[in-house]
């Protein structure tokens, strides 16, 4: 027990705020004159905003905490910063419920949005313990992490505030699976590309059209699947072989799909790709962008042309779901490890058996049912749910040579 202490009472604290011009040596000052009176650290919080500095630490009070606080407002003075010294009793109250990572995403994210999510939290009973900006372009992500509420009923409730506003919200439990390596599984058409290639194939059949129209009645899950694709390949009989190497040319890739993969890939992340496509497209696409498994249908192909068949079963809704679980196990992690992409109604087991599901620009009956919805079109964004910031991913891109594109002024 510490000179301090009172047996049988909460010990006395002292809350230290400090503001004003951030420069090179505050911190160090304020705390060689916490030094002297040999108090003990409890909990400390430093931002800066536009070059001003807000540093707040809470310690233990001495005996004599009124000389403390008169060293600790000549040092304020020192530096030219302004300084409010409350004594008080206790550390930080500990709030029964849950903790949660809910992640906005707007584009721009409005004062008037931010404060209804913030008054949807506070109606949960929930309190906002830290807030993180995690980018400011070209969307705008805050990170706040909340306490004292159950994450699936934040979820809930913010789901519908998000729907409201026009904003993004991810809510995912604060746990040691966020820090992890994981597995990610994407869709391929619509998610990681843009565009369908099935419909780029039938450009050259000339029967666009008709297929565009089946493949959108499947993703709205109107009709099955596998019946849909068989009935769209069999439009593609005849089409020669080297417009598959064409359409991969033609293929563009989301914004910020490469710049995901290669820094969650620094990060030991695993990459899966699982679509209801064609394994002549996607397996060129694993191999470009270093995705380490692929599972997709297998055009047949006969004398140089396309036949109008699949080879083998087809990777259709429970197909994917099952890749999902393979791939999980040969890497050796539990499916709540897993964050899955995609954005048809074919999609939706997949979503269900990862630990996260997110719908991507997703038809609404995917966004209904999935953990979360990112409608942003940048694909790189899903790295602010996992608390990778911006400036962060730009740092390692810099390390490495990359150029990025500089933030508006």
């Amino acid at each position: 027990m510490t000179d301090f202490e009172i047996p049988g009472a909460k010990p006395e604290t002292l809350l230290i705020t400090l503001t004003g011009k951030d420069r090179p040596g505050v911190t160090s000052s304020v705390f060689a004159t916490l030094a002297l009176a040999g108090v003990e650290v409890l909990d400390i919080e430093q931002i800066v905003l536009r070059r001003r500095l807000i540093l707040g630490v809470l310690v233990t009070a001495p005996r004599d905490w009124k000389k403390l606080r008169d060293a600790v407002e000549e040092t304020a003075a020192s530096l030219d910063m302004s300084v409010d010294v409350d004594r008080g009793t206790g550390d930080n109250k500990a709030r029964k419920g849950g903790r949660s990572h809910v992640t906005i995403i707007g584009t721009p994210l409005k004062a008037a949005a931010m404060g209804a999510v913030a008054g949807r939290i506070a109606d949960c009973g929930a309190n906002i313990d830290r807030i993180e900006r995690m980018a400011r372009y070209p969307v705008t992500a805050i990170d706040l992490h909340v306490s004292g509420a159950d994450p699936d009923m934040l979820r809930s409730v913010l789901a519908a505030e998000a729907a409201r506003q026009g904003l993004d919200i991810a809510v995912q439990p604060a746990n040691l699976l966020r820090r992890g390596m994981r597995l990610i599984v994407m869709d391929v058409d619509s998610t990681l590309i843009q565009g369908e290639v099935i419909e780029m194939l039938a450009a050259h059949a000339g029967c666009e059209p008709e297929v565009a129209r089946v493949t959108e009645s499947a993703m709205r899950g109107e009709i099955d699947f596998e019946e849909s694709l068989r009935a769209r390949v069999a439009l593609l009989e005849g089409v020669p072989e080297s417009a598959i190497g064409e359409v991969y040319d033609a293929i563009q890739l989301a914004p910020g799909a490469r710049t995901m993969v290669r820094t969650l890939r620094r990060l030991g992340y695993r990459f899966a790709i699982v679509s209801g496509g064609f394994s002549q497209i996607t397996d060129r696409l694993a191999e470009d962008l270093g995705i380490h498994f692929a599972r997709a249908n297998e055009l047949e192909i006969v004398d140089g042309r396309l036949t109008g068949r699949i080879v083998g079963a087809v990777v259709d809704r429970a197909g994917k779901a099952a890749a999902l679980r393979q791939f999980a196990a040969e890497v050796g992690v539990p499916e709540a490890a897993v964050i899955a992409i995609g954005d048809g109604a074919n999609d939706l087991d997949m979503l269900n058996a990862a630990g996260l599901g997110i719908a991507y620009n997703a038809k609404q009956m995917v966004r209904d049912a999935a953990d979360t919805a990112v409608n942003v079109p940048y694909l790189d964004a899903i790295m602010y749910l996992l608390g990778i910031s911006r400036e962060e991913i730009e740092a390692a891109d810099a390390e490495a040579g990359i150029v990025t594109p500089s933030p508006p002024v």
